[in-house]
């Protein structure tokens, strides 16, 4: 297995990096542009974020041109637009101000979106009774948000309630599409909706919770996405179609689906050896750690709160907080929530989209009132005409030219 270089550091390396005093780095660190965490090794010290380190001292340095700081911005890097959506603070996940753990605790998704969407808490309603589509539940979502951005108006120019409405029979239709609809169903909110769809009412509480843990998380790939499409003035439909393709990627939506993988090879070879072979062939463990995190994901603890964890997952988490000294975060315990409840296949993935549609509209209709088009510059590494080498002869052959006998 390759060595890599430690991602957390301890107060002397990071001092050592930034050439100041213990002040500083402390500054820095509450001022939130150092993370930090305490050592396992002994809780009495901290460990600081490598990456982090190394960017403010290279700030301080003045090596940082406009470029740099603005290709930084786009992975894990500085705030690259205003939102008053949510943000992740001090370890917490907070909902227009609100901590999104402690609305897990009673709260509905209906609620979240009253309170992100600043309106009152919407249904998300469903049509006459039919079965689910043949299709998988997300390709279903997928052509059934892609039949409505074919057919809605753009949202430019018309009023937020009017859109709020836009977005609610949205989400209700892409319930439809993943999960088919009952008569019942008309009156359900989404987690009983979920709940009845699967036959799992037992789990009706865990699912709710889970989906107002899901429902909004700051600027991430399908969010951005989202605002991007946003931007342009395209309808409702257009912009959560976009935010749920960008979330079928394996390094976002998909990220539980890698946790089961890793648990079914568990069950193979054991646990250790397991996590042993995903590291050794440099597989990211989609299980552990997250950036905006290094204390533990909040979302994963408020999830797994009233989940007795089976004894396979108990044991990877053990071994995987060892081995990286990461703790265990939210896709692990949405694969925790779908073996505890006998979920049927993708169903982390379908919680994930119905829930974070939600988000996706509070940014859509907080970037259409700005009514500005997001559109960045690309820094170009192509190579420029006689800068590298002189061209003797034209690349594509010159046209010839017609002759006024060729007209005839």
């Amino acid at each position: 297995m390759k060595r890599s270089t430690p991602l957390w550091l301890p107060a002397t390396e990071a001092l050592e990096l930034m050439q100041v005093r213990p002040q500083t780095l402390y500054a820095s660190v509450s001022r939130g542009r150092i993370r930090a965490k305490p050592d396992a090794a002994d809780p009495r010290r901290s460990l600081y974020h490598r990456d982090d380190v190394q960017r403010v001292a290279a700030r301080a340095r003045g090596r940082r041109s406009v470029e740099t700081v603005a290709s930084e911005a786009i992975q894990w890097g500085e705030p690259v637009l205003a939102s008053a959506v949510s943000t992740v603070a001090e370890g917490r996940l907070l909902y227009r101000g609100q901590d999104a753990c402690v609305l897990a605790e009673q709260a509905a998704l209906e609620d979240v979106a009253g309170l992100l969407w600043e309106s009152t808490p919407p249904r998300f309603p469903a049509s006459a009774a039919s079965a689910a589509s043949g299709n998988a539940p997300l390709q279903a979502g997928l052509l059934a948000l892609a039949a409505r951005a074919a057919t809605d108006l753009p949202s430019r120019g018309r009023s937020r309630s009017v859109l709020q409405a836009e977005a609610a029979g949205a989400i209700g239709a892409l319930a439809d599409a993943m999960l088919g609809t009952t008569p019942a169903a008309r009156e359900m909110p989404l987690h009983m909706r979920l709940a009845t769809a699967w036959r799992r009412p037992r789990a009706a509480d865990d699912l709710r919770r889970a989906l107002v843990l899901l429902a909004d998380h700051e600027l991430n790939a399908s969010t951005f996405a989202a605002r991007v499409t946003a931007s342009t003035g395209t309808s409702m439909a257009a912009c959560l179609l976009t935010g749920l393709s960008t979330l079928t990627g394996p390094l976002h939506g998909g990220a539980s689906a890698a946790v089961q993988a890793l648990m079914h090879r568990a069950s193979d070879i054991g646990a250790e050896a397991a996590v042993r072979e995903w590291l050794a062939h440099d597989r990211p463990l989609a299980a552990f750690g997250h950036p905006l995190y290094p204390g533990g994901d909040a979302r994963c603890g408020a999830l797994l709160a009233n989940i007795e964890l089976p004894p396979a997952f108990e044991e990877l988490r053990g071994i995987g907080e060892r081995l990286l000294g990461e703790a265990a975060n939210i896709d692990f315990a949405l694969a925790a929530l779908a073996a505890v409840h006998r979920l049927p296949p993708g169903a982390a993935l379908t919680l994930f989209a119905l829930s974070r549609t939600v988000g996706w509209t509070a940014h859509v209709l907080e970037q259409q009132a700005t009514g500005q088009l997001i559109r960045p510059r690309a820094r170009y590494t192509g190579p420029m005409p006689g800068a590298a080498e002189e061209i003797s002869e034209p690349r594509f052959p010159a046209r010839a030219r017609r002759s006024s006998s060729s007209r005839g």
